[in-house]
């Protein structure tokens, strides 16, 4: 199977859930597909009750906290059935399930700028039961109705969501312009400092000048 640069999005999904295909590597921005075979190794078949049982497991691992039952997702749901133990939220309904190795655990927060489909923030409703963060991706409404921009990126203070930003990465001209930093919390002037640090870096890394609103 020769590989492509380019493939049906939908027939792709389908193909990889029934593991068929996999993504094999990168070329710019599209993905290169080839049998799965070819890219996953040759290990035994895992049942099929051990196999959801080690997904819950892991998905519950990397969220740290998450509802036992969700809405129909055929990506990449959100729920984790019975894995790890059962928690409640305070000021949340319903029953969470948590994984217990990471409960009492220290944790040290710092600034950063969050992708939009960042895992923190696939869930919508996960997001806002939690941590009373509304965001929307608005990169699909009229400039006139977005209230944070094209692609706001979700701004996180060490355990908070705190904001977001709204940047351009004006290729052409060589700058990250930022049109607006959304402030959901006020900022203190050591979160100022952090955040812009944060911005500074994404500018860097993209190896665009940082253009700030005057």
């Amino acid at each position: 199977m020769e590989r492509q640069p380019q493939c049906d999005q939908a027939a792709g999904e389908l193909m990889v859930q029934r593991g068929e295909v996999a993504v094999a590597g990168r070329r710019g921005g599209d993905r290169l597909w080839d049998l799965a075979e070819r890219v996953y190794p040759d290990a035994p078949a895992v049942p099929v009750e051990e196999a959801l049982r080690l997904r819950d497991e892991r998905r519950l691992r990397a969220l740290g906290i998450a509802r036992a039952r969700g809405p129909e997702c055929q990506v990449e749901p959100a729920d984790v059935g019975e894995a790890g133990e059962p928690a409640v939220v305070e000021g949340v309904r319903g029953e969470w399930r948590v994984d217990p190795a990471q409960v009492g655990q220290p944790f040290a927060g710092r600034a950063a700028l969050l992708s939009p489909f960042d895992r923190l923030l696939h869930d919508r409703k996960r997001t806002t039961e939690l941590f009373g963060f509304d965001y929307q991706l608005e990169m699909y409404k009229p400039a006139a109705k977005r209230r944070w921009g094209y692609f706001a990126l979700p701004i996180l203070y060490g355990d908070r969501l705190v904001g977001k930003l709204d940047a351009t990465a004006d290729r052409k001209a060589g700058v990250l312009r930022v049109n607006a930093v959304h402030e959901d919390v006020p900022f203190t002037k050591t979160m100022s400092a952090e955040i812009g640090g944060e911005i500074e870096d994404l500018a860097r890394w993209l190896e665009l000048e940082l253009v700030l609103p005057e």
